[in-house]
């Protein structure tokens, strides 16, 4: 199952009897983010910079064994990376005990299969999501790793953003006072294919083959939204698809079958109401990708990836609106910077980092498999809504 290419050696560690190495197995290490944000930027750092150090003072380290279809893209990577361990037979893989956690980058449709192997097997878990097509199959999946004991994660990555962890600070800090409302906007126009190439794969259109902004971006929203401000109550949601006809890799017409943007409302614990906008269809103005404006009582906040911009009640001008003459207000100077106040490494290494702790600290993990669940349960039922034109309203999701 292992070969080896001559790799460079990988860094060497220091006092190995105060460092416990874990098997990591890494399926679907020849995808974009499996390979860019998940080995090179995540696991790979994590192993070149010694390890993490655990509570107890000890420090624990990855094994990385890559697996995928491709020999040779797997031989390519390893070699290039200083990995001596790769193979294109999974069960092979999961029935190594070398292996104690089992990682998925798969695409959707590909991933619920290969996570029933890896519970079957016996490994921890830790998955992009969604982590199945259907809620019903995501609760299933939590349901069996919970009965075997099994520590998982599922990638919230967006929780881990410079701008994000900025919110995070000002929410703990009692800024906004009562939070009354959040409106987030996120997309930009990905080409259609025919006259440049579509900087997203093609898949992501065709709804047969798991694709659907819906699908790909309210699990996102759903941790965001619960983690931040409180588990989601009720959505409304309006799918579209404005663009029906796409050019593949190829550059053959194809039918675009999946919703190309959502226009949302979701209403929280509490009473705070979510707009949000996601769109592949939309030309951006505005400084990010992505923004959350949280409007409240005492202060507002505009955050992105990175920047995040406040402005307290006391400095909140008094507009009035004359259609008549026009405004000349810098509205926009009336915003405050936040500092960053920390240095802010890589989202996904730092969830990879709080995982492997408590991994081997058996220490409680909230962003597991039922959390995912939720994730898919919200796409599942904002389709829903769209379908049938109406709110729906969320219950507690449970293993019962």
């Amino acid at each position: 199952m292992t070969e080896t290419l001559a790799p460079a050696p990988a860094p060497s560690l220091a006092a190995p009897d105060d460092v416990r190495e874990v098997g990591v197995i890494m399926n679907g290490v020849s995808g974009r983010m499996g390979y860019r944000q998940h080995l090179v930027r995540s696991i790979l750092a994590i192993r070149d910079a010694g390890g993490i150090e655990l509570a107890d003072g000890s420090r624990l380290t990855v094994r990385p064994l890559l697996v995928g279809r491709s020999e040779s893209k797997l031989a390519e990577i390893a070699l290039r990376h200083g990995i001596e361990d790769y193979t294109t037979d999974l069960d092979a893989a999961l029935a190594d005990p070398r292996w104690e956690i089992y990682a998925d980058f798969l695409v959707t449709k590909a991933r619920s299969t290969a996570l029933r192997k890896a519970i079957a097997a016996g490994k921890a878990i830790y998955t992009e999501k969604p982590t199945a097509e259907t809620a019903e199959e995501a609760v299933e999946l939590a349901r069996l790793a919970a009965a075997a004991g099994l520590k998982t994660g599922v990638v919230h990555d967006k929780l881990y953003l410079p701008g994000l962890l900025k919110l995070r600070r000002l929410i703990d800090s009692g800024f906004f006072g009562r939070i009354l409302s959040v409106r987030g906007e996120f997309g930009y126009w990905v080409f259609e294919g025919n006259d440049q190439p579509a900087q997203r794969p093609s898949w992501n259109y065709r709804s047969e083959d798991g694709g659907g902004i819906i699908v790909d971006m309210f699990p996102h929203w759903n941790y965001v939204l619960e983690n931040l401000f409180g588990p989601i109550h009720s959505v409304y949601a309006q799918a579209v698809t404005h663009i029906p006809q796409r050019w593949d890799e190829k550059g053959a017409p194809y039918p675009a079958t999946a919703d190309d943007a959502a226009y949302a409302v979701f209403e929280l614990e509490g009473g705070v109401v979510v707009q949000f906008n996601s769109s592949w269809t939309v030309r951006v103005n505005r400084d990010e990708l992505v923004e959350f404006q949280v409007d409240g009582t005492d202060g507002s906040a505009v955050v992105g990836l990175w920047g995040a911009k406040v402005q307290r009640r006391a400095a909140t001008p008094k507009p009035v609106w004359n259609p008549d003459l026009a405004d000349e207000h810098d509205y926009a100077a009336d915003w405050v910077e936040v500092p960053a106040d920390e240095e802010f490494d890589n989202g996904f290494k730092r969830q990879w980092e709080e995982y492997l702790a408590s991994y081997v600290e058996g220490t409680p993990y909230p962003y597991d498999l039922l959390a995912g669940a939720r994730g898919v349960r919200l796409a599942e039922v904002g389709l829903q809504s769209s379908r049938e034109g109406r709110k729906i309203a969320l219950r507690p999701l449970t293993l019962d």
